[in-house]
């Protein structure tokens, strides 16, 4: 199989300047980059910083494509570091709303678990709704995180560009397995957020496995604190999958 995602060397040799990949990429970079304004999510700015992360491009998202570089990240996951994750950047288009790409995250979820060749974790509930939940893919539970332009207040969650991160939980379980550490981080996480963000962090945000949280509702915040649309998908489908149409892929 052919590896399309990048390391950063090869994402910064690969795209002229000026091409939207490098735009994106050097947005990205600044961001976690910053010291006078520290990236929230401290596990991304670790895993950038010492070039764990990959970096993938798609336009547009074509399904098959993504599941399988997605397939073949996790199976190598464990030897790019303890912070890795799937960086998936999508080209610009006309900003739409976050009602339009909170439908458009769900399906790319319900597509890729369609496709999936490997069977469902036997720990991970199905249902979505349920405090063990947290999306899977070829066996590797994943925490995913959608960017999008549309986010205003909540500039831990923008991006140019519609962007999944794919972060596999045992990233979480090894630097929060224990109370102590949890607690160090979160409110590390908390702490960044406060200056970063001009709405108060979510209240959706918690420790995986807790039963009154939701991991699903962590996945896509919307700019205040309301509770999200529900769910579209009780479970994610393992059958078929029907093509996203042409207008949704250009979103």
């Amino acid at each position: 199989m052919s590896r399309l995602f990048l390391r950063k060397d090869e994402v910064r040799s690969g795209h002229r300047a000026g091409s939207w990949q490098s735009v994106l990429f050097s947005e990205f970079e600044a961001q976690m980059s910053s010291e006078a304004r520290p990236f929230p999510c401290v596990f991304g700015v670790a895993g950038f910083r010492a070039d764990q992360l990959r970096y993938l491009f798609l336009d547009p998202i074509d399904i098959e494509v993504l599941g399988r570089q997605l397939a073949l990240f996790v199976s190598e996951s464990r030897s790019h570091g303890p912070n890795t994750s799937l960086v998936l950047f999508t080209r610009p288009r006309p900003v739409q709303t976050l009602d339009a790409y909170y439908k458009k995250f769900w399906r790319i979820l319900d597509q890729l678990a369609r496709i999936d060749k490997q069977p469902w974790p036997a720990e991970i509930p199905q249902t979505v709704d349920h405090p063990m939940w947290e999306f899977s893919f070829a066996g590797e539970p994943i925490f995913v995180v959608c960017s999008t332009p549309a986010h205003v207040m909540r500039q831990s969650r923008r991006s140019s560009a519609f962007m999944l991160t794919f972060q596999p939980r045992w990233v979480f379980e090894r630097m929060l397995g224990t109370d102590e550490a949890a607690a160090k981080a979160f409110s590390e996480v908390r702490k960044r957020l406060a200056p970063f963000d001009t709405t108060t962090p979510s209240p959706l945000l918690g420790r995986y496995g807790n039963p009154e949280g939701r991991e699903f509702k962590q996945y896509f915040l919307y700019d205040d604190n309301q509770p999200p649309p529900a769910c579209p998908f009780h479970q994610l489908a393992q059958a078929k999958p029907s093509s996203i149409g042409d207008k949704e892929q250009a979103a």
